[in-house]
C-alpha cells in the first residue's frame, strides 16, 4: 500500500487543490470514491487490463463511470491511464478523503469498549475528544468483551488505552523491568 500511496499522492494533492480552488471538494470526494471502487472491482480491472492503449482504457473507464465523473474527473482518469496509474485510484480516493478531513478539521475516532456506550456517554466522549484534538470528531464505536473494562481509543496515530487489560499489561511490564 505504501508504494500505491506514493504513486497516488501527487494525483490526490492536485485533485484536492483544484477542488478547493473551485469549491467542489464534496463532489470531488464523491467522484473519487466511486472511481476508486470501480478501479478496485475485479471485473472492471480485468476489462481494463485487456485493452492495449491508455486511450481505450480511459474511454472504457469513463463509460463505466458515466455521469459520476465531471469533465475534470474525466481528465484525471485520462492522465492516470496515460501514465499507467489507474490501479492507484483507490489510494487516490483514500488520500483525497484524508486531505478533505484535514481541511474540514474532522477526525475519525475508533472507540472499543467492553459493552455498548450509551448515547450520553458517547456525547461526553465526543466533547472531550473534540477539545483534545481541536477538531470535529466522528465516533466509530465497537464492542470487544476481551478488553474487560474501559476504553481503547484510536484517532489517527494517537492511541489511548484506558482498558483494564492494557493497564494490567503495563503493570506486568513494569514489574518485569
Amino acid at each position: 500500500m505504501s508504494e500505491l500511496a506514493t504513486i497516488a499522492r501527487p494525483y490526490a494533492k492536485a485533485a484536492f487543490e483544484l477542488a478547493v480552488e473551485k469549491g467542489t471538494v464534496e463532489s470531488w470526494n464523491d467522484m473519487l470514491f466511486f472511481a476508486g471502487h470501480v478501479a478496485s472491482n475485479e471485473q472492471a480491472a480485468a476489462a481494463l487490463a485487456g485493452l492495449p492503449t491508455a486511450t481505450e482504457q480511459a474511454d472504457l473507464f469513463i463509460k463505466i463511470c458515466a455521469e459520476q465523473l465531471n469533465e475534470q474527473g474525466q481528465n484525471l482518469i485520462k492522465v492516470m491511464a496515460e501514465n499507467g496509474r489507474l490501479v492507484a485510484l483507490p489510494a487516490v480516493a483514500e488520500l483525497f478523503a484524508e486531505f478533505k478531513a484535514d481541511y474540514d478539521k474532522e477526525i475519525d475516532v475508533d472507540v472499543i469498549s467492553a459493552t455498548p456506550l450509551a448515547a450520553e456517554q458517547q456525547a461526553t466522549l465526543v466533547a472531550a475528544l473534540e477539545k483534545r484534538f481541536a477538531r470535529k470528531v466522528k465516533l466509530n464505536c465497537s464492542v470487544d468483551a476481551a478488553i474487560v473494562s474501559g476504553l481503547y481509543i484510536k484517532a489517527g496515530d494517537t492511541v489511548i488505552d484506558g482498558t483494564v487489560r492494557g493497564k494490567l499489561e503495563r503493570l506486568a511490564h513494569a514489574l518485569q523491568s
